[in-house]
């Protein structure tokens, strides 16, 4: 059974920081990319951040570059997002979801997805 379990969500207040866990199964984890992405209230789900396991290649958007790192355990086959420095318009449920292949900042090239873990940034 594959699964892709995100953790870490919560509340902090702005400037501060978080991490989320992107926990997999199911899968050969060493091939797979793994992104990140975030949905706000009423917007669509944007892609943050994505890695390829087999290369250790990254991608970002724009809004968090600087701000936000993602690593990955290989070992534990989970993912990490570290959120730092975090604005209230980073408030959204973010998403982590896997692919085997190439290593997209794309919401539609993702197969397997998370059920979110909601971050709340308060000002």
């Amino acid at each position: 059974e594959v699964q892709v379990v995100e953790s870490g969500g919560g509340l902090v207040q702005a400037g501060g920081s978080l991490t989320l866990s992107c926990t997999v199964s199911g899968f050969t984890f060493d091939d797979l990319s793994i992104g990140w992405f975030r949905q706000a209230p009423g917007k669509e789900r944007v892609p943050i951040f994505c890695i390829g396991n087999g290369d250790g290649a990254t991608h970002s958007a724009n809004s968090v570059k600087g701000r936000f790192t993602i690593s990955s355990d290989n070992a534990k086959h989970t993912v990490y997002l570290q959120m730092n420095s975090l604005k209230v318009d980073d408030t959204a449920v973010y998403y982590c979801a896997v692919k085997y292949g190439p290593n997209w900042l794309s919401t539609g090239a993702y197969d397997d997805w998370g059920q979110g873990t909601q971050v709340t940034v308060s000002s």
